[in-house]
């Protein structure tokens, strides 16, 4: 298994002070002899209809001493990667990729990344590791 990002567990816990219930830690998918694991798998129930949503989330800490560019690319690769063996596995989860605020407002606003993120659809869940909430989601 690889090592959790350095954010993981506050953002677990965002998950579960948001109402989702964690159901895998790691997430394993196989897909063509290929194994992986995303950071966590939630679901959470919706209105009265009780209907399940199903998410997956790729955690990224982008601490201060790293490349932002660097882990982007990484976390792009891997969230495009992800996505495509969950379409193949698990249609009915979301992929999402979470991101502290400070990465958000210092790097992900920035032209480039914002292109990156709208041509690739990448789905967002901006988090404050400090007081372990989600402070928004982005479809």
């Amino acid at each position: 298994m690889s090592a959790r990002d350095f954010f993981h567990n506050e953002v677990k816990n965002a998950l579960i002070k948001d109402g989702w219930s964690i159901t895998h830690d790691p997430l394993s998918v196989s897909f063509g002899r290929v194994d992986m694991s995303i950071d966590l798998g939630a679901e959470q129930l919706i209105g009265a209809e009780k209907d399940h949503q199903k998410i997956a989330v790729e955690i990224k800490s982008f601490l201060p001493k790293s490349s932002a560019i660097s882990e982007f690319h990484t976390a792009l690769g891997q969230f495009i990667n992800y996505r495509a063996a969950l379409k193949q596995k698990e249609p009915d989860r979301t992929l999402y990729l979470a991101v502290p605020i400070i990465a958000y407002n210092n790097f992900f606003k920035l032209e480039f990344p914002q292109l990156m993120v709208n041509e690739n659809q990448v789905k967002l869940i901006i988090y404050n590791p400090d007081k372990e909430i989600i402070t928004e989601w982005k479809s």
